[in-house]
């Protein structure tokens, strides 16, 4: 990751949280083979929290999920806004909306300003 790009992370309190529930799942995964899936739940909760987000350069975006990722350059990009829930979506130049994991609508200032670019009526 080079020093210009801008990373937005889901609170890291969900990785705390699976990885609790992983230990407090580790007694019924002892109880018998047959238990040990539930194993499963809280290792791919930690996963995705600990990999999914969204991270932005002057280049492209990527949108990083718990299995792949989505590189999105930033001239596709028509629009950027919150949706009612309060999640940073980014309207594509085909109509696609996209809701950029880790990102809330509140700092899409700081989304843009990886990009180089400021907002119309805000001073650089």
């Amino acid at each position: 990751m080079r020093t210009d790009t801008v990373r937005f992370r889901h609170n890291q309190a969900i990785l705390v949280a699976a990885v609790i529930a992983f230990i407090g799942a580790l007694p019924l995964a002892s109880a018998g083979w047959y238990f040990v899936p539930v194993l499963l739940v809280p290792l791919a909760i930690g996963v995705w929290a600990w990999r999914a987000g969204t991270e932005a350069d002057a280049r492209e975006l990527r949108l990083r999920a718990l299995a792949g990722q989505r590189r999105v350059a930033w001239d596709r990009v028509v629009e950027l806004g919150a949706d009612a829930r309060g999640r940073a979506v980014a309207r594509l130049d085909d109509g696609e909306l996209l809701v950029l994991p880790g990102v809330r609508g509140s700092e899409l200032p700081r989304l843009v300003a990886a990009t180089g670019q400021t907002l119309p009526g805000r001073a650089t």
